[in-house]
């Protein structure tokens, strides 16, 4: 594996380089939040989720849910991260609207898991020669606070808590990252490996997985800038942007004789800039201490081992498998880009449907008929059965390629099977040698000329007669008998 070129950015002063760090915070999948059984679901009516212990009610002891736990540890092993057996929260201490106890449970000094890594890549025509290793300092688990509201009345701000004590993961990479197409192929490789495990749906635009973007600057071989960090970002599209705009921000700042402040930032996707949000504080401000209401996490062997035997078959090593089999590299990158994807190919495949033909069949008809009618794996109208017919009738020479887009255009429309298809409308293939040299007979007498042209040397002129006994024929002769019949006239030897 090697590094992916380098990002700079030219100043007046020479080249700049760019170090990025994310920390994501994405939202454990459970059915309860992470110190209490209040539930998750999103877009419920405000305050319709809150238990005592969301509110922060006198006398309320919080009690860690055990599967948030569990869902944080599978996501360090499938990032072979280390796995922390004692970890321990602290609360980080703050003041605001919509924290009500006053302080955030937390673990800053003894996390859950340590350190791993996930290989991306910028090229997925060439994954393995066009990637690079991103270190991944910790994933820590921590509750979520609650939101603000300042849309609901002209002079005050509503709070709701509904998201309060939400169980989150936050996924802190090393800042090993030099561009924003490092940065963007850096979130969507953790977002997949996010969903592929099932501990976070990786929804970002409902707020279950959000980027905060460390960006800094400095010219080769100096020591790293000083950074800032920009919240909440909530796309892979806006994440890159941040990276551009706040790195040429930083060097024109610079430039100008200027120097960058420590801070946190908001990124404003209309203006396509960011701005100053605060001053960032350091640890010592939050005054972190250890949570006296809960003890320890201590895991053990048998807990460990239920995780990783849990653990699917992930990205890289499906994309592998795939490989293995003959499909390019490039089909199998997409195939295995989306957990849904790969799961539905999957099932083609134990149809006994050979891969290649699988593999070009999906990347190419089924994902433009998807993306065409706005749906997605999860509610294909055609399922892997159904296609396995389709391609089968293919293989078999019942079909040729047109007719078989002729027969799936059919099997969106209808959700009929391929074979009812097929003999309702009767699109089958055919290859009776004398109907097809009947036809050919034809074409070739109503375009006398160009026969002559042929024979006197124009070779490319076979394409056009091909196209034109496929086109009397309704596209249902088989192509592999018309080119030979058709070879075997225009020689004059049939």
């Amino acid at each position: 594996m090697t590094d992916a070129s380098t990002y700079t950015i030219r100043g007046e002063t020479g080249d700049w380089e760019v170090v990025v760090g994310l920390e994501v915070h994405a939202q454990v999948t459970s059915n309860a939040k992470l110190f209490s059984g209040a539930a998750t679901a999103f877009g419920a009516e405000p305050n319709s989720q809150v238990s005592l212990v969301d509110a922060a009610m006198p006398g309320m002891l919080p009690v860690p849910n055990r599967e948030c736990i569990r869902q944080a540890v599978r996501t360090g092993m499938a990032i072979d991260a280390q796995i922390n057996k004692w970890s321990r929260f602290d609360r980080k201490n703050y003041f605001y609207a919509d924290l009500p106890q006053g302080y955030q449970i937390s673990q800053l000094y003894h996390p859950l898991v340590g350190e791993g890594a996930i290989d991306i890549s910028l090229d997925d025509k060439n994954p393995d020669q066009s990637g690079k290793r991103i270190g991944v300092e910790r994933i820590h688990v921590e509750q979520d606070a609650g939101k603000l509201m300042h849309d609901q009345h002209p002079t005050r701000s509503y709070v709701d808590l509904n998201r309060s004590g939400v169980a989150l993961m936050e996924i802190v990479s090393k800042p090993d990252m030099t561009s924003p197409a490092e940065a963007g192929a850096y979130l969507r490789k953790l977002r997949s490996i996010l969903r592929y495990v099932g501990s976070c749906d990786g929804n970002m635009e409902e707020g279950s997985m959000r980027a905060d973007v460390n960006v800094s600057v400095r010219k080769a071989g100096d020591p790293l800038g000083t950074r800032t960090e920009t919240k909440n970002v909530n796309s892979v599209r806006f994440v890159m942007a941040v990276v551009e705009q706040e790195a040429r921000r930083q060097v024109e700042v610079l430039e100008d004789g200027g120097r960058i402040v420590q801070e946190t930032r908001l990124y404003d996707p209309d203006r396509n800039e960011t701005r100053s949000m605060r001053s960032k504080e350091d640890a010592h401000d939050y005054r972190y201490f250890p949570d006296p209401d809960l003890l320890p996490l201590e895991l053990d062997d048998a807990f460990l081992e239920e995780c990783r035997a849990s653990l699917p078959e992930l990205p890289d090593t499906k994309r592998r498998r795939y490989e293995a089999l003959g499909i390019t590299p490039y089909a199998a990158a997409v195939l295995t880009a989306e957990v849904e994807a790969a799961r539905w190919f999957d099932a083609l495949l134990e149809t006994g449907t050979k891969p290649v033909a699988a593999a070009n069949w999906t990347t190419s008809e089924l994902f433009g008929a998807l993306n065409r009618t706005g749906t997605d794996f999860t509610t294909s109208p055609v399922s892997p059965a159904q296609a396995a017919e389709l391609l089968a009738l293919v293989a078999d020479g019942t079909l040729s390629g047109s007719l078989a887009k002729q027969v799936f255009e059919i099997m969106l429309e209808t959700g009929q099977g391929a074979g009812a298809v097929v003999e309702e409308r009767g699109l089958k293939q055919t290859s009776d040698t004398g109907e097809i040299e009947r036809v050919i007979a034809d074409v070739m007498a109503a375009n006398a000329d160009k026969v002559a042209d042929y024979r006197g040397g124009k070779d490319k002129l076979f394409g056009f007669f091909v196209g034109q006994t496929m086109k009397a024929m309704g596209g249902k002769a088989n192509p592999g008998v018309v080119n030979e019949v058709l070879k075997a006239a225009l020689s004059g030897t049939a």
